[in-house]
């Protein structure tokens, strides 16, 4: 398995651990690399962020070879048997652990300021990384969380040799490493982007964390959703202070539980946007290839199933549409358009869609329509191009520099979701008043 950069790698970890959200967990970020995949983790769960600040005690005249660990609040974790074995006086062991005490108190203040640390007494406690070579780091630091109370640790790395990730397993509550792959040499060749996080992205992304969100997320719900005579499984989040919601269209086989449209509902949620991620096909249509691109049937459920979103709680409602969702979602504005006491269909947004596959009902489409397209994505860029000719209604067409067709490039899809955030906010939050 290989990762885009460590945002992609957090949002990967983040749906293996979802479960977890539940839990109201603490995600605490091993400086410096792994703070960058914990944020992503911390933002898809809702969770709390923190960095566990660790500092391994070395033998002296051995210090690859620690004999304890120390954490933040007086916590120390002292391997006897090492000390032992090792012939390390008490002398050294309080040379030692003086020296790292300095300098863990230094690392601390320069991460997180004057913020305090979050209690992690009675808490489950999520401890990441960006991978595992020996795991020594990550076994301490999920030590010092137990000593600071922790009431369950888990470690999750996106990936880490098969032997490592087996011995570490046995040693936390739970181990949750998405890759362990057979000739593994080191962290870094299993990114296409790992370079150095300096300390001040490490401040930044913990001090973004820490600031109040605009409003408060509600908690998502499973739904059932009857559309086209057949029972669709959902999850909904319902709007916040932005007072509107927004229906995700999947595309080209993908499902409610994609990682990408995933990441930018949640974004929605944090501007105050409910979100509804559902199934367009049920899992014996998607068995055959040929539904996927069935655009009628596709647009007909979006349309039902928006209906059924007003019935529940009237509010403006725009669509989300990716790859052929996004054809479905016109097609589905062109008919809610037409219909007379329709459901309503106020702001369309697609990434990296297909358009030109609603054919004729592109002029038919009235809600204001924004086209979000990679620049490297040049011949599904084309076919927006000439779709976006034919729509009549307000539109833009945005094109994100470097980027190809799922936008996995770093930052790619981030800028999407901001895009997609200020073009419905901007429309719905205006039918809405």
């Amino acid at each position: 398995m290989l990762f885009t950069d460590r945002a992609d790698a957090g949002q990967r970890l983040a749906e293996a651990l979802r479960p977890l959200a539940a839990d109201d967990p603490v995600v605490l970020g091993l400086p410096r690399g792994g703070v960058p995949v914990a944020f992503h983790v911390a933002r898809e769960l809702g969770a709390a962020l923190d960095v566990i600040v660790v500092r391994k005690l070395g033998v002296p005249y051995h210090p690859e070879l620690a004999f304890g660990a120390i954490g933040e609040g007086g916590v120390r974790v002292i391997s006897d048997d090492v000390v032992r074995r090792g012939g390390v006086s008490q002398t050294d062991v309080a040379s030692v652990e003086g020296a790292e005490e300095a300098e863990l108190r230094r690392r601390a203040r320069a991460f997180r300021g004057d913020r305090p640390r979050i209690p992690l007494a009675g808490r489950t406690v999520i401890v990441v990384d960006d991978g595992i070579a020996t795991g020594a780091t990550a076994l301490a630091a999920c030590e010092v969380a137990r000593a600071q109370g922790a009431a369950r640790v888990v470690l999750a790395v996106p990936v880490g040799p098969p032997d490592a990730a087996d011995r570490l397993g046995s040693q936390v509550d739970e181990l949750v490493c998405l890759s362990k792959p057979y000739g593994f040499s080191a962290v870094g060749e299993w990114y296409r982007d790992f370079g150095q996080t300096p300390d001040e992205e490490v401040v930044s992304l913990l001090a973004r964390a820490a600031a109040p969100s605009r409003t408060a997320t509600a908690a998502p719900v499973e739904v059932r959703v009857e559309a086209g005579g057949v029972t669709l499984p959902g999850e909904l989040t319902e709007a916040g202070d932005g007072g509107a919601l927004v229906v995700f269209a999947h595309g080209s086989g993908s499902s409610r539980h994609s990682p990408r449209n995933r990441s930018v509902a949640a974004a929605l949620n944090r501007a105050g946007l409910g979100t509804l991620l559902f199934d367009l096909l049920t899992p014996a249509e998607e068995a055959d290839r040929a539904n996927v691109f069935d655009i009628a049937t596709l647009a007909d459920r979006l349309v039902d199933v928006t209906a059924w979103v007003q019935r529940r709680t009237p509010v403006p409602v725009g669509l989300f549409g990716a790859s052929t969702g996004a054809a479905a979602a016109l097609r589905a504005a062109a008919a809610a358009a037409g219909t007379e006491g329709g459901a309503g269909i106020d702001a369309v947004v697609s990434r990296g869609g297909r358009p030109d596959l609603a054919g004729d009902c592109l002029g038919d489409v009235r809600a204001p329509t924004l086209l979000i397209v990679g620049g490297d994505d040049t011949q599904v860029l084309e076919l927006n191009r000439q779709a976006q000719a034919r729509l009549r209604c307000e539109n833009r067409l945005d094109v994100v520099a470097g980027a190809t067709h799922l936008f996995e490039e770093p930052g790619a899809l981030d800028e999407v979701a901001g895009l997609a955030q200020e073009w419905f906010t901007r429309h719905l939050a205006t039918r809405s008043g």
